[in-house]
């Protein structure tokens, strides 16, 4: 027997770390994985391996597995030709939309769609032919606020500034557990490294989350908040950077900013102190410490995201890493430079186009999904939005 390594990246979550595979040949010419390692050479996950990854081949080896469509016939399934499926599925989905119109047709599209070549670059001139409203994803289960934030203050749903986790001296993480999901939509392998390093580095991880999780436990201070609270804990941090002058001037030409000064003068740390269950005095020293570190950014993820204020939370998180000026900025927050641009080469997105069927819900970017958080999604009104 032969023995191949070969050289890929796991595709079950975000952080698609790099692997090396060690395969052997048979004398009958079938292939068995011997071996699944981190690979030390990728220089994103350095090595870094999870269970999930070393699982890969029971998926490829399990007996169950299926090679090819299935059709049920009766009780039974019956293996038949790729192109027979192929023309049923058409015919099928054709022949329902005919009978019932567009929208009888539901789409939903698991997380592993935007960890496929091929589906992330090619699945919407499928969907877009089928012209059904009824779209559904991982995306609109729970980050649908991370797009609309951005679609409204910086034009484009993808433009998502990320944390700059290896050069930040200053981490605050709200409503989200790095350690278990790898950073989702932050993309970090080696996550637990590289908040340490943050650590070694003199710096230093702040975690604001209801439960004792996995990232709370190795960071140097963990806030309890009260369940759905993040806004207005968040709004006590904003609130005092512009009441003690711990702003900083930007780079970036923003619209608005005095506006939302003036729309949230009311809450203070005191008057939000009772609505989050953080007292009013640790509000106020979060905010010094953010703003007196070289370099900090704050970041919130799921937590955040599935509650009833989640789109006004991510709103407010990208103006705390923009009035302390960490926003497009080493150590901050930065916009990525990824290898399939998304960015430049879909449209910015759009929101309350129409609503859902049911309970009147706006959609955004073809997503309609019936959460609590899209009924209160825009900012505080204060005539201008502050926006690139």
């Amino acid at each position: 027997m032969s023995k191949t390594l070969h050289h890929r990246a796991c595709h079950l979550c975000e952080a698609i770390c790099g692997l090396t595979l060690e395969t052997t040949q048979a004398h009958d010419g079938s292939l068995a994985i011997t071996s699944i390692k981190g690979d030390a050479q990728d220089s994103f996950s350095r090595g870094h391996i999870c269970p999930k990854a070393v699982a890969l081949q029971d998926i490829q080896n399990d007996p169950d597995r299926l090679h090819q469509p299935m059709l049920r016939v009766g009780s039974q399934w019956q293996p038949i030709p790729w192109e027979d499926a192929f023309a049923l599925v058409a015919e099928r989905l054709s022949g329902i939309q005919a009978r019932h119109g567009q929208n009888a047709v539901a789409v939903y599209q698991g997380n592993p769609s935007v960890h496929n070549y091929g589906l992330m670059t090619h699945s919407n001139y499928f969907l877009g032919l089928l012209k059904t409203r009824n779209r559904f994803s991982a995306t609109s289960v729970d980050q649908l606020p991370h797009h609309l934030t951005s679609h409204l203050m910086y034009g484009h749903g993808l433009l998502l500034p990320i944390p700059d986790i290896d050069h930040t001296d200053f981490m605050l993480i709200l409503g989200g557990n790095p350690l278990a999901s790898n950073g989702s939509i932050m993309t970090v392998p080696d996550v637990e490294k590289r908040l340490k390093a943050i650590q070694t580095r003199g710096g230093k991880v702040v975690v604001v989350d209801p439960r004792r999780s996995e990232t709370a436990a190795i960071a140097d201070q963990h806030l309890f908040v009260r369940p759905g609270g993040d806004a207005a804990l968040l709004f006590g941090l904003l609130n005092t950077l512009f009441t003690e002058n711990l702003t900083r001037t930007s780079h970036l030409p923003v619209e608005g900013l005095e506006a939302v000064r003036h729309a949230i003068a009311g809450f203070t740390a005191e008057a939000m102190s009772s609505q989050c269950a953080v007292p009013s005095e640790q509000i106020r020293q979060l905010a010094r410490d953010f703003a007196a570190a070289d370099k900090a950014v704050c970041y919130g993820r799921m937590g955040v995201s599935t509650q009833a204020f989640g789109t006004l939370c991510h709103w407010l998180v990208q103006l705390i890493n923009l009035v302390t000026g960490n926003l497009d900025r080493v150590g901050g927050a930065l916009c990525t430079t990824p290898a399939v641009d998304l960015v430049a080469s879909t449209g910015g997105g759009h929101f309350n186009r129409w609503q859902s069927r049911v309970s009147g819900r706006p959609e955004y970017g073809g997503n309609c999904r019936c959460r609590p958080w899209l009924k209160k999604c825009s900012p505080p009104a204060t005539g201008k939005s502050a926006r690139w």
